[in-house]
C-alpha cells in the first residue's frame, strides 16, 4: 500500500504528540505518582509506535516500543520514576523530532539507530522488579484447550438481560463473539475499532469485554469478545468480521441466556420479563444507553439513527484557504461598487432605490458572515509555538546551572496561521537571552536580595488589530555602559556618538548583527545571532520589537505583531485632497478640536484631552501634500493608541467607516515608506492607500 499520500498527516500528527510527551513528560516531572499523566504519556507514545509503523518507518518505531515498553513498566509500578529516567526521556523525543525533520526534508528518517538511547531503556527495564515465579507473561496466550468462545464469560447485568429478551421479542437474534486477532498485528486497537465498526452494519453491540475504553488503549491480549443484536443470520456477522485484515479468527453463535453469568441484579430479571407493565424498549436505543463509554471511547459517537458521527475537525490546506480568502476579497470589492453605483443613480425611482438598498444590505451581511468565518479558520491559538518552551528553560536549567521558573499566560490568543508559524525562533531566542544573560546566578540574587529561583513571564494579549507578546525577566537587566562600551571596542561606534547616545539608542544596538556582550562562545548565546534574528523576523512580518530595561531588576521585550488580516474594517479620511484608509482597531476615538485649544510644549504641537497630554501629528506634513481646511476651522483628530502611547493624527475630513481589502503595493514603492501598509480598491475604482499608524507612535 502506498503511504505517501498520508505523510503530510503523520508529520502534523507527530508533532502533536511529541509535543503532548513534552508537556506530560514535564508534569510527570512534578508529579511522578500521577497514573492520569502517565496513561497519557503511554498512549501517546503507543500512537507514535503505530504510525510509525504504518509508515515504515522502522528505527523510529523501534525507539518509541522500547519508549513504551518503560512506560509499561512505569504503569505497572515495577518501575519508579526518576531524575534520569526524565533526562533520558526528554533526549528520546529529540530524538524522535530529529527522525520527523529529516522525513520532513527528505522524505526518510536517516541513518541513526540510537542504539545508546535504547541501550538506555534497556537498562531502565533491567531495574524493575522481578516478578514472582509463574506469573503469567502479559501477552501470554490462552492455555491450549480452554473454550474460545470467551463471550461466554461476560458477565450481564439487568439492563442487559432485559435488552436481549426485548431483542428477541421483536424477532432479532441475539449473538456472542470472540474475535482473534494475528499475532504479527502492531495495531491491534486499529483492527478492533475496524472490527466494530464491521458489527455496525449488521447490528448493535450491547456489550464488549474488555471495555471499549481499555481496547482503544490495547490493554487487552489477542481477543476480544461481544454481545451483539443483529437481525441478520450468524454467517453474516462472521462475513462481515473476518472481512477486516489481520483478523486469525472469529467465534460466533447464538447465546443462550441460562449459560451465560449474571449480576445479582442480571439473575433476578433474566427469569421474569414477561409482565405487561414492562414496555419493550428498542434494541438501539437500550444499546447506546448500555454502553455510552463504548461510543465514546472508541470516537464514533452516535446519533439517534444509530448512525455515527464524524469528526468535527478537518486538515485544510492553507493554499486552498488563500484562493478562499481572495475570492471573498473580490466579492467585497463587488460590494463596495455595488454601493458606489447605487449613490449614483440619482434618477432611479424610490422605489428602485430601495429595493437596490435592501439587496446591497442583504450582501454586506453575507460578504461581512463570510469573511469573519474564513478568518476564524485561519487563525490559530499561539499555544502550538508556546508549548515547547517549558521543556526549553527546564534543560537550560540544568545546563546553565541557575533556578528559573517560566510562567505563562495568553496561550489561547489567537494569529494567523502564516504568522504563528514564524514567531517561534524570535521567542525562542528572547527567552534564551533572559535565561543566559538576565537571570543571575543564585549566588548573585541571594546578594540582591531577590528569590532564588528566578522569574520569566511569557504574556500574550490582543490589543486592538495587533497581538503583543511580552518576554520578561526579573534577572540583571541590561547593563548600558556594557553594551556601549563593548560597540566602542568593536568599532561600531565612536566615543563621541556613544556620548551622545540616548539609552533606548544603546540598547538597540544589541539588534545588530554578530553584537554580543558575551565574553565566550558558548551552545546557549555568545555568537550575536539571537536578537539579530528577532529584530529582522518581526520586522518581516510588519511587526516591532521594543525593549525596556531596568538595571538590577529586569527587563522587557515586547513584540507587537499585526493580524495579518487581508480584510479589516477601516475608517476612510481625506488629507490633502485624497483618500486614505486607517485601521478601526488603532483608533480610540474622534475629537473636533478648536484650534485655539493646541498648546506648545519643547516647540511641539499638544493637546489636553481628559486628562492626557496628546501630541499632534499633522498628516498633511507626513505625507507631503496641502491640507484643504482653512486656518481657523476645527480640526479633525483621530486619538489613536500603540501600547501605552497616544497621538492624535489630524485629517482633513471623515469619509465613514468601510470594509476594505488589502492589497500589497509590491515594488511600486520603497521599503523605506513605512507610512503607506497597502492599498485598497473602492467601490468607484479609486485606489486608496492604508496608513500604518503605529509607524508614527
Amino acid at each position: 500500500m502506498d503511504v505517501s499520500q498520508y505523510l503530510e498527516i503523520f508529520l502534523d500528527e507527530t508533532m502533536e504528540h511529541l509535543q503532548n510527551l513534552n508537556t506530560q513528560i514535564l508534569t510527570l516531572e512534578q508529579e511522578p505518582e500521577n497514573m492520569d499523566t502517565i496513561n497519557e504519556i503511554f498512549r501517546a507514545a503507543h500512537s507514535l509506535k503505530g504510525m510509525a509503523g504504518t509508515m515504515g518507518y522502522k528505527r523510529m518505531q523501534t525507539l518509541t516500543h522500547d519508549m513504551e515498553n518503560v512506560f509499561s513498566e512505569v504503569r505497572n509500578g515495577n518501575i519508579k520514576v526518576k531524575s534520569n529516567m526524565i533526562d533520558l526521556l526528554f533526549q528520546c523525543l529529540d530524538a524522535l523530532e530529529e527522525y520527523t525533520n529529516n522525513i520532513r526534508e527528505t522524505g526518510d528518517e536517516g541513518t541513526n539507530e540510537n542504539e545508546p538511547l535504547i541501550k538506555l531503556l534497556n537498562e531502565e527495564l533491567g531495574k524493575k522488579d522481578e516478578k514472582p515465579a509463574g506469573e503469567p507473561k502479559k501477552e501470554e496466550k490462552a492455555p491450549e484447550g480452554g473454550d474460545k468462545r470467551k463471550w461466554l464469560n461476560i458477565k450481564l447485568d439487568s439492563t442487559d438481560v432485559m435488552v436481549i429478551t426485548e431483542a428477541r421479542k421483536q424477532g432479532n437474534f441475539v449473538y456472542g463473539a470472540t474475535v482473534y486477532v494475528q499475532e504479527s498485528c502492531l495495531l491491534k486497537a486499529a483492527r478492533a475499532f475496524l472490527v466494530f465498526k464491521a458489527v455496525e452494519e449488521v447490528g448493535e453491540i450491547i456489550v464488549s469485554s474488555p471495555s471499549a475504553q481499555d481496547i482503544e488503549d490495547e490493554k487487552f491480549e489477542l481477543d476480544f469478545s461481544l454481545i451483539v443484536i443483529s437481525d441478520k443470520p450468524v454467517d453474516k456477522l462472521i462475513a462481515a468480521i473476518s472481512n477486516v485484515s489481520e483478523i486469525a479468527e472469529v467465534l460466533a453463535e447464538p447465546i443462550d441466556l441460562s449459560k451465560m453469568p449474571c449480576s445479582e441484579e442480571g439473575k433476578s430479571a433474566a427469569p421474569e420479563q414477561k409482565k405487561e407493565e414492562q414496555k419493550a424498549v428498542p434494541a438501539k436505543a437500550a444499546a447506546a444507553a448500555a454502553a455510552p463509554a463504548a461510543d465514546k471511547k472508541t470516537g464514533v459517537a452516535r446519533q439517534a439513527g444509530g448512525k455515527p458521527i464524524v469528526n468535527r475537525t478537518v486538515r485544510v490546506d492553507i493554499e486552498k484557504l488563500d484562493v478562499l480568502m481572495n475570492l471573498v476579497s473580490e466579492l467585497i470589492i463587488a460590494k463596495n461598487s455595488l454601493v458606489a453605483a447605487s449613490n449614483a443613480q440619482k434618477s432611479a425611482s424610490d422605489k428602485a432605490q430601495n429595493n437596490v438598498n435592501e439587496q446591497i444590505e442583504y450582501l454586506e451581511s453575507v460578504t461581512t458572515s463570510l469573511h469573519e468565518s474564513v478568518m476564524k479558520v485561519r487563525m490559530v491559538p499561539i499555544e502550538s509555538v508556546v508549548s515547547k518552551f517549558p521543556r526549553m528553560i527546564r534543560d537550560l536549567t540544568k545546563k546553565l546551572d541557575k533556578k528559573m521558573e517560566l510562567y505563562m499566560s495568553g496561550e489561547e490568543t489567537e494569529m494567523d496561521r502564516t504568522v504563528v508559524d514564524e514567531i517561534g525562533d524570535p521567542l525562542m531566542h528572547l527567552l534564551r537571552n533572559s535565561a543566559d544573560h538576565g537571570i543571575e546566578s543564585a549566588e548573585v540574587r541571594a546578594e540582591r536580595g531577590k528569590p532564588e529561583v528566578g522569574s520569566i513571564w511569557l504574556d500574550a494579549y490582543q490589543d486592538g488589530n495587533n497581538v503583543v507578546i511580552e518576554v520578561r525577566d526579573d534577572g540583571n537587566g541590561i547593563d548600558t555602559e556594557v553594551v556601549k562600551n563593548k560597540a566602542i571596542s568593536r568599532g561600531t561606534i565612536t566615543p563621541e556618538q556613544a556620548a551622545g547616545m540616548s539609552e533606548k539608542e544603546i540598547i538597540d544596538l544589541l539588534f545588530l548583527p554578530s553584537f554580543s556582550t558575551s565574553e565566550k562562545v558558548t551552545d546557549v548565546s555568545g555568537r550575536g545571532v539571537g536578537l539579530d534574528v528577532v529584530k529582522s523576523k518581526i520586522e518581516a512580518l510588519s511587526g516591532e520589537v521594543e525593549v525596556k530595561s531596568v538595571l538590577g531588576v529586569g527587563s522587557t521585550w515586547i513584540i507587537r505583531l499585526p493580524l495579518t488580516l487581508a480584510i479589516i474594517q477601516a475608517l476612510m479620511v481625506v488629507i490633502g485632497g485624497e483618500k486614505y484608509a486607517i485601521s478601526l482597531g488603532s483608533i480610540q476615538t474622534i475629537e473636533d478640536i478648536p484650534t485655539d485649544e493646541i498648546r506648545l510644549i519643547q516647540n511641539k504641537e499638544v493637546i489636553h484631552l481628559r486628562g492626557n497630554v496628546i501630541p499632534l501629528i499633522r498628516m498633511d506634513k507626513e505625507l507631503d501634500t496641502v491640507s484643504t481646511k482653512g486656518p481657523d476651522e476645527n480640526m479633525t483628530i483621530l486619538i489613536v493608541k500603540k501600547g501605552d502611547k497616544l497621538a492624535g493624527l489630524v485629517v482633513d475630513e471623515l469619509l465613514g467607516q468601510q470594509e476594505i481589502v488589502i492589497k500589497s503595493m509590491g515594488k511600486y514603492i520603497d521599503n523605506k515608506c513605512r507610512l503607506i501598509s497597502g492599498a485598497t480598491i473602492l467601490g468607484d475604482g479609486e485606489v486608496a492607500l492604508i496608513l500604518d499608524t503605529n509607524v508614527l507612535l
